[in-house]
């Protein structure tokens, strides 16, 4: 039986609860008995993904582009936030200590970066694309971090300077763990990409994928689903037209880890 997971972008407890809430709403009125599964951390996100049961699972881009066969893309989240722009993208965002002197990101260089996994795209293939060559700035950096909670910890902590978070991912901790948030700040955004999807590796049959779209469509109007969706910054679904992860592809391959 397939099954759903929004591990990636449970960024507190009661924000799991949330997209544990809306999942299951989801299936339901889609008629679909999967359960939506635990997969949490230290347990890592590689091995949820390397699963063929996945029915409606949030999946990074890189290693949803280097899988083969490629998952069905199922659906995209859309945040609510303004920068967002009411699309399916999300960003990575280059934090600092909030005590920090550094006002830009060129002030983190000679100092150390930070990233998360190699299978990440918002906490090590994006930065390392945006610093492009730049990266022999810095004196050194600290690989492996398990994930977004980890790179705040350690610029709190003073073992980097700088380093990478998914946007949604710390606009979730923001407005659902504001004071581990308010330990860092943003000194620069990488540009947009498309957001990573729910997607499918289980063989769903055509007419389940329809219901099952159909109803993550209905969650942006649905009242009963108001306190979940203020709580995950989410302003609907949509359904990501062909190609849209396409640009993905030529990504590094990826390694066993985590992200985001």
């Amino acid at each position: 039986m397939p099954v759903a997971n929004a591990r990636m972008y449970s960024a507190t407890p009661t924000v799991k609860k949330a997209w544990h809430e809306m999942l299951a709403w989801a299936l339901e009125r889609a008629g679909l008995a999967w359960p939506v599964i635990d997969h949490d951390a230290p347990a890592p996100l590689s091995t949820l993904w390397a699963r063929e049961d996945l029915g409606c699972v949030m999946m990074c881009s890189v290693p949803y582009s280097q899988r083969s066969p490629r998952p069905r893309v199922v659906a995209a989240p859309v945040p609510s936030p303004a920068r967002y722009g009411g699309r399916p993208v999300y960003f990575t965002d280059f934090a600092v200590r909030a005590g920090s002197r550094h006002q830009s990101l060129q002030d983190t260089f000679g100092g150390v970066i930070g990233y998360t996994l190699p299978d990440s795209m918002s906490g090590c293939v994006a930065p390392r694309r945006h610093l492009a060559g730049r990266e022999s700035l810095y004196r050194s950096e600290v690989a492996g971090l398990l994930n977004a909670r980890a790179v705040i910890e350690a610029l709190d902590a003073g073992r980097i300077d700088v380093g990478p978070l998914d946007s949604y991912y710390h606009d979730l901790l923001r407005g659902n763990d504001p004071a581990f948030a308010a330990k860092v700040r943003v000194v620069e955004s990488t540009a947009a990409a498309p957001i990573p999807p729910l997607v499918a590796t289980a063989p769903v049959d055509a007419r389940e994928l329809e219901r099952l779209r159909a109803a993550l469509l209905d969650v942006a109007g649905a009242p009963e689903l108001r306190k979940q969706r203020d709580r995950l910054l989410l302003t609907a679904f949509t359904v990501p037209e062909p190609g849209t992860y396409d640009l993905f592809g030529n990504m590094p391959s990826i390694q066993q880890g985590d992200s985001p």
